[in-house]
């Protein structure tokens, strides 16, 4: 079994930053895919961004091109989100997660699941 916990949120202003930090335990997750998904009030977990299991690889949602980066260090089993130029929009409860498959943008293939942290953003 694998277990991830994620760290780094908090409140930020507009326009400010966070890194998020998910590590992993129980079991290496050197050889999954690792992701990033939020969750908002009211609306469904969607995804933000993955990165393959070498690094090599890394996918976005469209709305966050360009501001977040996901960066893994797999010597510590811990993937990273850096927020860059948040906006109010990005408040929510973000997840990583952990696909044994390929990197996906899927939900459902996702293995295992941190228990989230929060990001609030104010405008």
């Amino acid at each position: 079994q694998v277990q991830l916990v994620e760290s780094g949120g908090g409140l930020v202003q507009a326009g400010g930053s966070l890194t998020l930090s998910c590590a992993a335990s129980g079991r290496t997750v050197i050889s999954y895919a690792l992701g990033w998904f939020r969750q908002a009030p009211g609306k469904e977990r969607e995804f933000v961004a993955v990165i393959s299991y070498s690094g090599s690889s890394t996918h976005y949602r469209d709305s966050v091109k360009g501001r977040f980066t996901i960066s893994r260090d797999n010597a510590k089993d811990t993937v990273y989100l850096q927020m860059n130029s948040l906006k109010s929009e990005d408040t929510a409860v973000y997840y990583c997660a952990a696909a044994s498959n390929m990197a996906t943008m899927v939900l459902h293939e996702y293995d295992y699941w941190g228990q989230g942290t929060q990001v609030t953003v104010s405008s």
